[in-house]
């Protein structure tokens, strides 16, 4: 077998090509967890922070800047995403108890 057959034999026994098709998917789903964060649920929370500016906001210790706004949107799209992987994997694992 030569080196081209190899790599053919790895990218089906690895589907490296699912991998990477899922990868692209994630990609864009993560560009619409931030979407949805920064336009649709941050503004709704914003009036409550002090100042309004949410992704901004940051607590000053000495030469210490602390940028809490940019981590507080970090987790709630690490919430989000973790929540749609968990209904999907969730979904798909269902249908698969009910194949057996």
């Amino acid at each position: 077998m030569g080196f081209v057959g190899e790599f053919k034999e790895f990218i089906n026994e690895y589907k490296v090509l699912g991998l990477a098709i899922a990868f692209i998917i994630g990609i864009a789903a993560t560009n619409l967890i931030q979407s949805l964060v920064n336009n649709i649920i941050m503004p709704v929370i914003t009036p409550f922070i002090p100042g309004g500016a949410w992704e901004n906001a940051t607590l000053a210790i000495g030469p210490i800047i602390i940028r809490w706004g940019q981590f507080l949107s970090a987790l709630l799209n690490f919430i989000i995403i973790a929540l749609v992987v968990f209904i999907i994997a969730k979904k798909v694992m269902k249908q698969e108890k009910t194949k057996k």
